[in-house]
């Protein structure tokens, strides 16, 4: 299948689209600012609260009358780019592909390497809802700044994917904790002899954001590196650092410094080679939190964060040479014994699941909702570029198209991928009803190839992504939009599925569903599509049964009131208060039911789970070849996003294996 790399077939109609779009832009921008005017947030509110009423309105009465003024000139030239922008529509393609492709280290960087379908493998997928609406519809979510929002949104993620990645190795079958000689003789990578000097390398303790100053988007550098491996690098985690701690070993560091404001730490059981162990043991992700008093520093410690169960304390000689304490490694790791899988909180499940300020590690699939904005989605595209090689965006048509009625939006889908696309396909749900009906809603169905076989045979993945009906009471509508899912998915794996005998068939390696569903698994006015044939196809992580969560899990929803709010401001802060089910309570949205009683903001307190959550993440094990097995891996509920959307995003780790061992 040809990918689309731009929006029109040639670049006359390109052109013509262009200058249609240059008369439109100033009426749209004009009554966008005009309506803002009248819609703050809660955070403007916030500052505006010790200007006196008068600069206010007087501001109003300039401003006003001048946009009014120029918003009925540009009229006449809208009009006339209107006549020739909506039926160009009917020619355009219904996405636009990227490919990062410049020859730099960052490019380089970027691609996670073939498998080779030995031993196995795992597989990243994350979801978001971003909420980047032209700035005045974003109001109503209590949200404005998108051109803004969506940089920063892009920079979150790559930060948090493309975070370096240090996996400690201890040559002890028996002992898993990390001793001070330990940690001097990480503080100082030239070796024993150098152990009481100060780090070199400079590692620090960080949290995930530099936040300065009191504006909700986060300050911070993009000064975070690469962390390039050496020969001990395993497939797929290409910025990870090895550091082997074994007697007088010396250990492993880049030569460049490395900033490891989020670091991943795997304790091994010894094995011949380093590389094999790499291979065979799972692998953990954690993000770190910031340095407090009372943390606790026992690995087995029921009180202990999840994340947070290891506080370094400098000692045997970790001082300079004044005798001063080394500042620069005052830092927290995360660090898990290997027997009690990341210390889980509920005994019998069979994969991690964690609340987390950062987004997974080596994230190899994204897939967001409400990127409505076409100019804030070229300024994400160009964030999560040097990271994700392969993008899809501006995916969905407007004006008329098929039996649709007139859309303003298209359908707010973006995909990004570090493996290479090899098909897409794009579908409009036809029964979008109210608002959603102005919004060209639908499914977004993708192939990447994930590997190659010794026999050259495909391995490839399906990822879908969808944005379902938003309306409270359209459970019909939604189930509905369901069905057309399963059937455009159906047909979309059959037609891309052919094999010859010069071409093998694929072998499929995952099927992972993402995206906001618009009904949580605990409302009673959701039971009809809690019970919908889409989760006998596709497994829930997180879910027991129709109306039953896992005793872990979170609402992704959260009330838009409190997104300014200290305790919520950044990832830190809001994965703090999140722990505790009052500070769920206090900023979550809750499932709707009756006869419970009231929290604090006037919203309904559930009975079954700890809030709303609407955006999944969801696996299918069908036409997997037989020998192969996909699991779960770990679950996160992810606050990187936190001041940016009114939603938590969702990440998924599916570990593929073969059954075969590596070479």
């Amino acid at each position: 299948m040809v990918l689309y790399t731009s929006a029109f077939p040639n670049s006359f109609l390109q052109t013509l689209h262009s200058l249609a779009w240059t008369f439109i832009f100033p009426c749209y921008w004009l009554t966008d600012r005009l309506l803002v005017s009248f819609l703050p947030t809660t955070y403007e509110k916030h500052q505006r609260g010790d200007d006196p009423c008068y600069l206010r309105v007087l501001c109003l009465a300039i401003i006003i009358p001048i946009c009014l003024a120029l918003l009925i000139a540009s009229l006449p030239f809208a009009l006339i780019g209107f006549v020739v922008w909506a039926p160009l529509q009917s020619a355009r393609r219904p996405y636009i592909y990227s490919r990062f492709e410049e020859n730099c280290d960052a490019s380089t960087a970027t691609g996670p390497g073939y498998w080779k379908a030995a031993g196995g493998r795992s597989f990243c997928f994350a979801t978001a809802n971003v909420c980047l609406l032209p700035d005045s519809l974003a109001r109503f979510t209590n949200l404005s700044n998108t051109q803004i929002r969506s940089s920063e949104v892009g920079k979150r993620i790559r930060n948090g994917a493309s975070r370096p990645q240090i996996k400690i190795y201890i040559d002890s079958p028996t002992n898993t904790s990390i001793s001070a000689a330990s940690w001097s003789s990480l503080a100082c990578p030239h070796g024993g002899d150098n152990a009481n000097r100060a780090n070199s390398v400079g590692i620090k303790r960080t949290s995930s954001m530099d936040y300065k100053g009191d504006n909700f988007i986060g300050n911070y550098s993009d000064e975070g590196k690469d962390c390039k491996s050496g020969e001990e690098q395993s497939d797929g985690d290409s910025n990870s650092c090895i550091v082997r701690v074994a007697g007088d070993e010396a250990v492993h560091f880049p030569d460049k410094e490395v900033d490891i404001s989020g670091v991943q730490v795997t304790i091994t059981e010894p094995s011949e080679q380093l590389g094999e162990a790499e291979t065979e043991d799972e692998k953990f992700q954690n993000s770190n939190h910031k340095h407090r008093e009372g943390d606790g520093v026992s690995l087995d410690s029921n009180t202990t964060s999840r994340e947070s169960l290891i506080k370094f304390k400098i000692a045997d000689g970790a001082m300079d040479s004044s005798g001063a304490t080394n500042n620069k490694f005052v830092y927290k790791a995360s660090v898990m014994k290997k027997a009690s899988l990341k210390k889980r909180r509920h005994l019998g499940d069979t994969f991690d699941h964690e609340l987390s300020a950062f987004f997974p590690a080596n994230l190899d699939f994204l897939c967001l909702q409400e990127v409505f904005d076409k100019r804030a989605a070229e300024k994400l595209k160009a964030q999560l570029n040097p990271y994700f090689q392969y993008i899809l965006y501006d995916v969905g048509r407007y004006a008329w198209h098929s039996c649709c009625s007139f859309k303003f939006l298209n359908s707010g889908l973006f995909f990004a991928s570090r493996y290479p696309i090899l098909d897409v396909e794009f579908k409009c749900y036809p029964n979008g009803k109210g608002d959603d009906s102005l919004a060209d809603k639908g499914a977004l169905f993708v192939k990447v190839q994930v590997g190659t076989t010794p026999q050259d045979q495909r391995i490839v993945g399906y990822v879908s992504c969808t944005h379902l009906q938003a309306l409270a009471g359209d459970a019909a509508i939604r189930c509905e939009q369901m069905d057309h899912l399963l059937d455009w998915l159906a047909e979309f794996q059959k037609s891309t599925s052919s094999s010859s005998p010069t071409n093998p068939e694929d072998l499929l390696a995952f099927d992972v569903l993402l995206g906001d569903l618009n009904f949580d698994n605990c409302s009673s006015e959701d039971k009809l599509e809690q019970q919908h044939s889409l989760f006998t196809h596709y497994k829930d992580p997180c879910r027991l049964g129709p109306g039953e969560e896992q005793p872990w899990v979170i609402g992704t929803l959260m009330d838009p009131e409190g997104l300014y709010d200290e305790d919520t401001i950044t990832p830190d802060n809001l994965q703090k208060v999140l722990e505790s089910e009052e500070g769920r309570r206090e900023y979550m949205v809750f499932s709707n039911s009756r006869n419970q009683p009231s929290c604090q903001k006037g919203r309904k307190v559930p009975q079954k789970n700890c809030g709303r959550r609407i955006d999944y993440a969801l696996y299918s094990e069908e036409g997997l070849n037989p020998d192969w097995k996909v699991e779960v891996e770990e679950f996160s509920f992810v606050t990187q996003l936190a001041g940016l959307t009114d939603h938590l995003a969702v990440a998924m780790r599916l570990s593929v294996s073969t059954g075969e061992e590596d070479p």
